[in-house]
Order: structure tokens, then C-alpha cells, then sequence
């Protein structure tokens, strides 16, 4: 199998069992379903991830991944640091409303065993967020200390994600509020 071949297999997969996550939550995933799906055998989709726990991971990172290439390129555009993290924090509300797995992660609808995924299992999610935030952030502020930029953005990173999680109204509003935060703690 051509390495092309095998990442549009694992493409497949991850598609599938994300579709899955989104209807059935972690207990209702099957590989032999996600298998189905794609049309190969069950023990190529465990030939690939191990066990659900490994397919679930590597829905939760490759998923993370896509937002955050969508992150990096909306805060490296804008010319002003501040605008680029409006217009990332933009991006990353409105496309989690759009993602059927990341609604169904955040209100339990179909999927509440998920919700440990972005709070208490959390982690792959907060530290590959947080270390684009703090590249951003040393790029755009050189002269701001290593550990005062991992410290904001990890602040703002876990502000992002309780408005995910926890909407207290429109996206606008809450990215405005993320903002004004960010400005006190960053250097104008």
C-alpha cells in the first residue's frame, strides 16, 4: 500500500468514526462499524488505531489539527496581533457550531460521554492550542518572556475553551471579551 493510499485510508477512518462519535458518543462507537463505513475488514481499522481509546485519540488530534491550522493562518494574516486573534477566535466558534462531533461533545446531545475529551482528557487539545497561541505571541512580541507568553496564552486558550464549552451569548461578544483580556495581559 502506497503511502498515499494509506493516508486516505486513515482519512477515511477518521471521518467515519468521527460521524460515528457524533451519533453515538464513545460507549455507541464500534470499529466493526467504522469499518463498515469505509469498507475494510475490522482488523484494519485496529491494525491502524489499536483499540477505540486509540481511534478516539486520533479523532481528537486530527481534528485539533484542522482548527489549528485554521488558528495559525488567521493569526499570522492579520497585521495587527490583536486582529489576528479576533479573527482565530472568530474561526474557532464558528466552525465548532458548524462540526456535528464538537456540538456533540460540548452539549451531550447524542455523544455526553464525550465531554471529558475537552475538560478533564483534555490535554491534547490545551497544549498543541496553547503552543500556537504562545508562538504567535513570542512572534509578535519578542521581547515579552518565554514564560509570561506560554502563561498568556494558555489563559487565553482555556478562555476560548469555556466559550465553547459555556456560550453566555453571541460569538462576537465572547471573542470581544477574550480580547479585552488579552490586551491586559499583553503589551500594546
Amino acid at each position: 500500500m502506497t503511502r498515499t493510499t494509506e493516508s486516505a485510508l486513515r482519512e477515511s477512518l477518521l471521518a467515519a468514526a468521527a460521524e460515528d462519535l457524533a451519533a453515538n458518543g464513545f460507549a455507541g462507537l464500534r470499529m466493526a462499524d467504522v469499518a463498515s463505513r469505509v469498507g475494510v475488514s475490522r482488523q484494519t481499522v485496529y491494525n491502524e488505531f489499536r483499540n477505540k481509546e486509540g481511534l478516539v485519540q486520533a479523532v481528537a488530534l486530527h481534528r485539533t489539527a484542522e482548527y489549528l491550522t485554521g488558528v495559525e493562518q488567521r493569526l499570522n494574516e492579520a497585521a495587527d496581533p490583536f486582529e489576528g486573534m479576533r479573527n482565530a477566535l472568530m474561526f474557532m466558534l464558528e466552525q465548532a457550531a458548524r462540526d456535528r462531533l464538537v456540538t456533540s461533545v460540548v452539549t451531550g446531545a447524542d455523544a455526553e460521554d464525550l465531554l471529558p475529551f475537552l475538560t478533564t482528557k483534555g490535554l491534547p487539545v490545551l497544549v498543541p492550542a496553547t503552543e500556537v497561541v504562545a508562538k504567535h505571541l513570542r512572534l509578535r512580541w519578542p521581547d515579552l518572556p518565554v514564560e509570561r507568553a506560554g502563561q498568556a496564552a494558555e489563559t487565553i486558550v482555556r478562555l476560548a475553551l469555556s466559550h465553547l464549552l459555556l456560550p453566555s451569548g453571541p460569538p462576537e461578544r465572547a471573542v470581544d471579551a477574550m480580547i479585552a483580556v488579552a490586551r491586559a495581559v499583553l503589551p500594546e
